[in-house]
C-alpha cells in the first residue's frame, strides 16, 4: 500500500473520529444546560422553550454524527475503493471524445453523491425540523426545489468543469492560472447574478410595505451610505418557521435580505437594529474580505493540483490506475477536505470575528438592547442552544454564542 493511501485512510479516520468526539461534547454540554435557563435570559426564555431548543439541538448533532459515518465510508469506497475507477470505465463504453467523458465522470459522481445525501436531508427536513414544529417544506416543494438545483448547477458549473477540462492539456503549464483566472470571473459573476437571477427562482422578493417601518428603514440605510431599495423581505415562512436576516451580492447588485418570518416576529426598533447589523457588513466590507479570501484559497488549490498533475503516484495512491485530468480534479476535489480539516476553526473564528464586528457597527448606528432582544427573540423562535460546548462551537460555529453577543451588547449585564 502507497505510503498516500495510508496517509488519506488515516486522515479520514482521524477526522472522523474528532467530528463524533465534537459531536459528542457538544450533546454532553446541551444536555447538561437543559434544565436551566441562563441568567441573561431567563426574563425572555421559558425553561420549556430552552429545553425544546436542547432538544432539538441534540436530535441535529445526533443526525450529524450518523451522516459524518456514512460521508466518511463512501469517501473511502470511491476513492481507495475504486469507485470513481469503477464508474470511469463504465463511462469509457459509451464512447464520448475526452472533454465530455471527462465531463459525464464528474456529473454522475456528483450526483451519486447527492443521492447519497439525500436520505440525511430528507430525514432533517420532515423528520427533526417537522418534529420541532420548524417544517412548512411539502415533498412537492422539496422535489421542486431539488430539480431546479440540479438544473442550476447543470447550467452554471457544467460548462466551467468542461472548459477547465480543455484547458489542462491544451494551455500548457500555466494552465492552472488560466483556470484560476476564470473561475474568479465565475465567482464574481455568480455574486451578481445570486440576488438577481437565481434566488427568485426560489423565493420571492419584495419590498417593505410603506409605513413607519419602512421610513425609519430608509433613514437608517441612508444614514450608513446604503442604497434603500436594495433592502428585500422574503417568503421564507414558504419553506420554514426559522427566521433569518443576511447581506448578498456586490455593486449594484447587493441586498440586505430579511426573512418574513423575522419580522412578524420583531418589533420595529429591532429590525432597525437587526438591518443596522447586516449594513455592518456591508460597510466593513466583508463580503468582499470573505470572496478574496475564497479566490486567495483557490489560487491556491489550483497551483496544488497543477503540481499532483505531474505526480504519477497520486491517482493510483488513491485507487484509480487508468485515469485523466478528470479523474485527477475529482480525486483532489474529493481528498482536499481531509487535509484541510483544521483550517475550519480559522474559518469559524474569522466569521465569528465579523459578526462581532457588525454588532459593534449596530450599536454604534441604532439601539445596543433593541439589538440584544432581537438576537434573544431570534434564539428563542429558532431554538438555538444557549449552552453549546466550547471546543465544538470554536470548530464549527459561524456566529458566536448566544452568552458571548449579549454580554458585549449589554456590558451591565441587563436583561
Amino acid at each position: 500500500m502507497h505510503p498516500f493511501t495510508v496517509l488519506f485512510i488515516a486522515l479520514v479516520a482521524a477526522g472522523l473520529a474528532l467530528r463524533e468526539w465534537l459531536l459528542w461534547r457538544q450533546i454532553r454540554a446541551v444536555r447538561a444546560g437543559r434544565e436551566r435557563v441562563p441568567a441573561p435570559f431567563a426574563t425572555s426564555i421559558t425553561a420549556e422553550q430552552h429545553a425544546r431548543a436542547a432538544d432539538y439541538t441534540i436530535a441535529l448533532a445526533r443526525a450529524a454524527m450518523a451522516q459524518a459515518v456514512v460521508s466518511a465510508a463512501i469517501l473511502l469506497l470511491v476513492t481507495v475503493g475504486g469507485g470513481i475507477e469503477a464508474l470511469d470505465t463504465w463511462i469509457a463504453g459509451f464512447g464520448f471524445s475526452a472533454v465530455p467523458h471527462g465531463v459525464a465522470v464528474i456529473a454522475a459522481t456528483a450526483l451519486a453523491l447527492m443521492a447519497c445525501g439525500l436520505p440525511f436531508d430528507v430525514w432533517n427536513t420532515f423528520g427533526i425540523e417537522t418534529r420541532f414544529g420548524f417544517n412548512r417544506t411539502t415533498p412537492a416543494l422539496f422535489a421542486v426545489d431539488l430539480l431546479k438545483g440540479l438544473a442550476i448547477s447543470a447550467v452554471l458549473l457544467l460548462p466551467l468543469v468542461a472548459a477547465m477540462l480543455w484547458s489542462m492539456p491544451a494551455l500548457g503549464d500555466r494552465w492552472w492560472l488560466w483556470a484560476w483566472f476564470g473561475w474568479a470571473l465565475f465567482s464574481f459573476l455568480l455574486s451578481w447574478a445570486w440576488p438577481r437571477l437565481i434566488a427568485p427562482l426560489f423565493n420571492r422578493f419584495h419590498e417593505l410595505e410603506d409605513g413607519e417601518l419602512r421610513r425609519a428603514v430608509e433613514t437608517l440605510a441612508r444614514r450608513c451610505g446604503f442604497e434603500p431599495r436594495g433592502v428585500r423581505v422574503m417568503d421564507g415562512s414558504r419553506r420554514s418557521t426559522h427566521g433569518n436576516a443576511y447581506f448578498t451580492g456586490l455593486g449594484r447588485a447587493k441586498r440586505i435580505v430579511f426573512f418574513d418570518t423575522l419580522l412578524q416576529s420583531l418589533a420595529p426598533p429591532e429590525v432597525q437594529a437587526v438591518l443596522a447589523h447586516e449594513l455592518g457588513h456591508y460597510r466593513l466590507k466583508h463580503v468582499a474580505w470573505r470572496i478574496a479570501w475564497s479566490l486567495a484559497a483557490a489560487f491556491a488549490g489550483f497551483a496544488a493540483l497543477a503540481w499532483l498533475a505531474g505526480q504519477p503516484w497520486f491517482q493510483p495512491a488513491l485507487g484509480v490506475t487508468h485515469g485523466g485530468t478528470h479523474t485527477l480534479f475529482l480525486l483532489f476535489v474529493l481528498a482536499a477536505p481531509v487535509f484541510l480539516l483544521p483550517v475550519g476553526p480559522l474559518s469559524a473564528w474569522l466569521s465569528r470575528r465579523h459578526e462581532f464586528q457588525a454588532d459593534a457597527y449596530a450599536a454604534r448606528h441604532a439601539d445596543a438592547n433593541a439589538l440584544a432582544d432581537a438576537l434573544v427573540k431570534l434564539y428563542r423562535d429558532n431554538a438555538t442552544t444557549l449552552t453549546p460546548d466550547r471546543l465544538y462551537a470554536a470548530f464549527h460555529a459561524s456566529h458566536p454564542p448566544a452568552l458571548a453577543r449579549i454580554a458585549r451588547l449589554r456590558p451591565e449585564g441587563g436583561q
